[in-house]
């Protein structure tokens, strides 16, 4: 019992002692915000600095210094072997860099692609991916090795140039920065993305940089301006044409601006078709992704008038075709292409490097000056160190000369002495030499007592003096350094000039409209029953030599008739109205030109229609004015007035031209002037005539008002406006109809019943079309069956209202007319027929 209730106690004194524990903890208390807002800090400063942002004095960021660092040190150079790319990973990853392999083998892919990098750094062998996007091969299939002009990066880094400081475990050292002959921030410029802060600096030509930096040496007041006349722009490694100075202009004074990037293009032509190649892209596009965005803009009918699109691109070069349609215009489909793909880009550069650990914008002249202290500093420790060494040799060589000056002696000295630290003792004492100098007596060589090497070591002496003299001058001297610096960009230059690949125009990109680039002719515009659409030149009709008056010629089936024709200028625009109320836009030099005898292109496949879509108005827009209007009619007796400039702002889907009850569509659509009057005739042979003053302009999307009072099944066919000089002609649906003249339909208000338009009898059936119509016009009916039968106006008898009419048209068995179509003829176009 007792060795129980102990064995309690001494589990609670434990649970005690344990829970007590915490309290002898020695606790910070900070609030959470203050925690987080310093752990964030941090966290975004070893990004930008460690990672994201390239140092302005060498342009590298830590991951493509480390891979540069890690093939020299391996002495992966120009002109040795190949090595495996998985070596060089390996070796970085390892003793440098404490991130992912991917990271590093990305980053050396990058550094050997002439598509990225204006000057490559790195000799790839192998598959480096390529301009369509294609991955690199894995890095145990891929070698490589420095280019020789990375080699300029890291010359003279053996001679204390840089600062060196302790790898991620402090096992060894890193250069925190390279000696950087090259100005590789500007010739190669960087991008990365870092904590609330980004980078974008494009690639330079070599020449141009290297002759702004001798330009700044020789005139160190030197501002952008004057700069700009040397430094053209970007120079992108894959070319391509810069539209306009203003956003280079921007970047290089403040170190942010925006170039707009066009890809090169020219136009071939072969057996009466253009093709437009192009010969480059902009920078950074994926040459395959951008044939996929032409080909689906295309597929879409954003762009139209190409055939075909292929890629022919090989060693040569690029050479991406697109083949475009017969009489299509290179022009506009080429703008439609800068427009609309990638083939033109915006690039926005950023200047955003490190100076002094700390990100900084920088513009041209802050760059170049940041690249020219760094080299100074650079030239500066390369020949203090090259002086101690010379100084260093020099003392030896002193000491070797006082003991030849005295040698019999010295080597008497030296056989005498017990020891080899009794030699050098007795040296020093001697002759009052180092220990450094009295050392290299003893380790001399006796091949140096020949009187060759007697005077060999005493030139030796007297050049090192001359070269102690010469550094020492340097060091005092800042204009030596300049020079020196001047004399090394000169040489570079004279290694790796090259011309310019990216093309610089005077003028600013805007976005061209495609009206700018059309000329704006007149021309005869066709739209046929069936819905083909087509353009000629009106100059074709004056030109003919025969053909004479009737109606315009043209290669459609049999039963389609030429419906609708007009004259416009290329640059008008029609208005198409669909029977669901949605309207389009067409331009009329966006309709396919064709010849007299051509049947055209359906209407639906130039406007972006929804499935079951029927046409039911084209209307010709010359000018949108406040004083003209559209004036619709629904299947319903709806009729729905508004002002024609609400239509003024086309949209690629169009826009909804009137909003439709359910079962309700649109019959017909007039443009007026506000003061014409207009006859709604019925199914069921009904017509009510009104003035469209009783009919208030309203919103584009609004329902509008009743036009008609209808009873029963019955249902608007047809909206035609009331001209006196035209006779009204109604078709029933078993080929019978009349002509009435205008004056038997009364003047009535908008919204009532109507007047008796024909007789619905059981002999002549429903009303399928109205229409308003002269002597000189002919009528094509259309049965079911597909049959057709075409009638001059003049032959149909004109007679009352309430009356049924006179047979038309002898239809078969269980057949019925289904359409009518007035012909449009050119003389009332007022095209001029040919004599």
């Amino acid at each position: 019992m007792e060795e129980q209730q102990k064995a309690a106690e001494d589990e609670k004194n434990a649970s005690t002692t344990h829970a007590e524990a915490p309290k002898e903890a020695h606790l910070i208390l900070k609030p959470i915000e203050e925690e987080m807002r310093q752990s964030y800090l941090d966290y975004a400063m070893s990004v930008i600095i460690g990672r994201a942002l390239p140092d302005a004095r060498d342009g590298l960021k830590p991951v493509h210094r480390r891979i540069l660092y890690a093939m020299y040190d391996m002495g992966l150079l120009h002109n040795k072997p190949f090595k495996k790319s998985a070596r060089v990973v390996g070796d970085v990853l390892g003793r440098l860099h404490p991130h992912g392999d991917s990271a590093v083998y990305d980053s050396l892919v990058r550094m050997a692609q002439s598509f990225s990098l204006r000057y490559p750094l790195i000799d790839g062998q192998g598959n480096f991916g390529s301009i369509d996007g294609d991955a690199a091969a894995a890095f145990r299939y891929t070698e490589a090795r420095l280019k020789k002009i990375a080699e300029e990066m890291l010359q003279d880094i053996e001679k204390e140039t840089v600062l060196f400081v302790d790898n991620f475990d402090g096992s060894l050292k890193e250069p925190s920065v390279l000696p950087g002959k090259l100005p590789n921030l500007l010739i190669n410029g960087s991008n990365g993305i870092a904590v609330g802060m980004a980078t974008n600096i494009p690639p330079h030509n070599i020449a141009e940089i290297g002759q702004a930096i001798i330009h700044m040496i020789d005139h160190p007041d030197t501002d952008v301006a004057q700069l700009m006349h040397i430094v053209k722009g970007p120079d992108f490694p894959t070319g391509g044409i810069i539209s306009g100075k203003s956003g280079i202009y921007s970047a290089y004074a403040r170190g942010y601006g925006k170039v707009t990037v066009n890809g090169k293009t020219h136009l071939e032509e072969k057996a009466g078709r253009q093709k437009i190649i192009i010969d480059e892209i902009p920078y950074m596009v994926n040459k395959a992704m951008l044939i996929e965005e032409i080909a689906e803009y295309v597929k879409n009918k954003v762009i139209i008038g190409i055939a075909d699109l292929r890629d022919e691109s090989d060693k040569e070069g690029m050479r991406v075709v697109i083949e475009l349609k017969k009489d299509a215009p290179s022009d506009i489909i080429l703008n439609q292409l800068f427009k609309h793909t990638r083939l033109q880009t915006t690039f926005a550069i950023n200047m955003l490097a490190l100076v002094n650990n700390e990100p900084k914008v920088l513009n041209l002249r802050e760059s170049l000056i940041v690249f020219l202290e760094h080299r100074k500093e650079v030239i500066t420790r390369r020949t203090q160190y090259d002086l101690t060494k010379a100084e260093e040799k020099a003392h030896i060589l002193e000491g070797l000369i006082v003991a030849l000056n005295d040698i019999d002696r010295a080597i008497e000295l030296i056989k005498k002495s017990a020891s080899a630290e009794k030699a050098r003792e007795g040296l020093m004492n001697a002759y009052r030499l180092t220990e450094i100098q009295a050392q290299a007596i003893l380790d001399m060589k006796l091949q140096k007592l020949t009187s060759l090497e007697q005077n060999k070591i005493r030139d030796d002496h007297t050049a090192l003096l001359e070269l102690i003299k010469d550094y020492k001058d340097i060091l005092g001297t800042p204009t030596r350094i300049l020079t020196i610096i001047k004399t090394e960009m000169l040489e570079l230059l004279e290694k790796y000039n090259d011309s310019r690949k990216t093309e610089i125009t005077d003028a600013e990109n805007e976005d061209i409209e495609d009206e700018a680039l059309i000329e704006n002719t007149t021309m005869v515009v066709t739209i046929t029953q069936a819905g083909y659409i087509k353009r000629l030149p009106l100059d074709t009709y004056k030109q003919q030599n025969r053909g004479g008056k009737g109606v315009i010629a043209t290669t459609t089936k049999e039963e389609d008739v030429v419906e609708n024709l007009f004259i416009a200028n290329n640059l008008n625009t029609i208005l198409f109205f669909t029977d669901k109320g949605i309207v389009h836009w067409l331009k009329v030099y966006e309709i396919p030109e064709g010849t007299r005898q051509a049947k055209g292109k359906a209407i639906i496949n130039l406007l972006n229609l929804e499935p079951n879509t029927k046409i039911t108005a084209a209307i010709p827009i010359k000018q949108f004015q406040e004083n003209s209007y559209l004036l619709m009619a629904t299947k319903n007796g709806t009729i729905k007035k508004t002002s024609l400039i609400a239509y003024s702002k086309p949209r690629a889907g169009g826009i909804i031209a009137i909003t439709l009850e359910n079962g309700d569509s649109l019959v017909n659509v007039l443009l007026t002037d506000g003061t014409q009057e207009i006859l709604l005739a019925t199914k069921n042979g009904l017509a009510d005539r009104f003035h469209e003053s009783q009919c208030r302009p309203i919103g584009r999307s609004g329902r509008g008002v009743c036009g008609i009072t209808l009873k029963g099944d019955d249902e608007v066919i047809s909206m035609v406006g009331a001209d006196p000089q035209k006779t009204i002609l109604t078709i029933t649906e078993h080929g019978y109809g009349k002509r009435t003249s205008l004056e038997e339909y009364r003047l009535i208000n908008r919204g009532g019943i109507g007047v008796i338009n024909i007789q619905c009898s059981d002999r002549n059936g429903p009303v399928v079309a109205v229409a308003a119509v002269t002597d000189e016009d002919d009528i094509m009916l259309i049965s079911q069956a597909g049959i057709t039968i075409r009638i001059p106006a003049k032959t149909i008898s004109v007679i009352g209202r309430n009356t049924q009419g006179v047979r038309l048209m002898r239809l078969e068995d269980k057949d019925i007319v289904v359409a009518c179509a007035k012909i449009a003829r050119e003389e009332s176009a007022g095209i001029q027929a040919p004599e």
